[in-house]
């Protein structure tokens, strides 16, 4: 199944240097993949994986090794970031 993955800030460099102005891929995965799945060949930093939504829908820490992505989905992840 097909997806789109995006990653923003600092962890555009975890995606290949071809997808790294535009900030997403198209991926194909296993059906029933997790979100943790996905992400681990991409080799990011558990610390470094702060926000992470599905379609724009929030996934909470605990549920992203069984939280499931269907045909079509989005998923979006941000690093925590820091500002005043």
């Amino acid at each position: 199944m097909r997806i789109t993955f995006k990653l923003f800030a600092s962890l555009t460099d975890y995606l290949p240097p071809q997808a790294r102005d535009s900030n997403l891929i198209q991926l194909d995965v296993a059906p029933g993949a997790s979100i943790s799945q996905i992400i681990e060949p991409f080799g990011l930093p558990s610390k470094m994986v702060h926000l992470v939504l599905v379609n724009g829908t929030y996934i909470e820490p605990e549920k992203r090794l069984t939280h499931t992505l269907r045909e079509g989905d989005v998923l979006a992840i941000w690093p925590p970031i820091a500002g005043g």
